[in-house]
């Protein structure tokens, strides 16, 4: 699909991953983009830099499905379609199922995980299919849809049960929705980032922040969010991409700590 002129949703726009996907499809690849974030000072600031005829911010907690219906009809009434789905947002836990006591720890950390990065990510793909099923084909294609996962969903480190699981629910979303939503001309693929520098990577320790990067085989750093949108936006001009996971992680495999 060319992405010239094409309304892009991206969710957690407002930082990290998200936030440099937008910058590059505005940018350099001359798309609209609808920002579906929480930070509503952070995302108004951003809107002003792409440029209010580029650009919108639409405030937006991605598992409850009233304001992901709320931000959707506000990116239709500016732009008038939906091309595109990039979901960004994420919220990362780390906790043991045992606490210090040996006793099971309770569902609420595990259910939050959840229904933000899994079911939030298929609550607004699935709002946007709605639109994007409308559109007139392009070369046989109507949308595109791109989630994040994680190299966490291949190889979670001790603590990750949820933030994996969700992860790997992402990707065991691809094949099924990309045989559903095939005859509609829409495609889905997961890109699946290792360490990549965003302001959620720097609120990692030090001293876990230097363990993490020796995984980091080659080359020995942490990722640069512009490759993320770089991934992206091949994910979206290659049409016969679909139905997969692109592992993007400097051939990093994750240890058990």
């Amino acid at each position: 699909m060319n992405i010239e002129n094409k309304v892009v949703v991206i969710t957690g726009g407002a930082s990290g991953l998200g936030l440099e996907a937008a910058r590059y499809l505005v940018s350099d690849k001359g798309a609209k983009v609808a920002l579906f974030d929480l930070n509503e000072k952070s995302g108004k600031t951003i809107v002003t830099q792409l440029g209010e005829g580029n650009a919108i911010f639409c405030k937006t907690n991605v598992d409850e499905e009233s304001a992901v219906e709320r931000s959707i009809e506000c990116t239709i009434k500016r732009f008038g379609a939906i091309h595109i789905v990039i979901n960004a947002a994420a919220t990362p836990t780390s906790f043991r199922i045992l606490d210090r006591d040996g006793r099971a720890r309770n569902l609420d950390q595990f259910l939050a995980t959840i229904n933000t990065n899994l079911v939030g990510t298929f609550c607004v793909l699935s709002k946007c299919v709605e639109y994007m099923a409308n559109n007139i084909p392009e070369n046989g294609e109507r949308g595109v849809i791109i989630n994040t996962s994680s190299i966490a969903a291949f190889e979670g480190q001790i603590g990750t049960s949820a933030y994996s699981a969700s992860k790997a629910g992402i990707n065991g979303m691809n094949i099924p929705i990309a045989r559903e939503l095939g005859p509609f001309g829409i495609r889905i693929n997961s890109i699946a980032p290792g360490l990549f520098d965003t302001p959620m990577a720097n609120l990692l320790d030090e001293n876990v922040k230097t363990k993490l990067l020796k995984i980091c085989e080659a080359p020995k750093r942490m990722g640069n969010p512009e490759e993320y949108a770089h991934a992206c936006a091949f994910l979206i001009e290659n049409g016969y991409m679909n139905g997969r996971v692109l592992r993007l992680d400097g051939a990093s495999v994750m240890s058990s700590l």
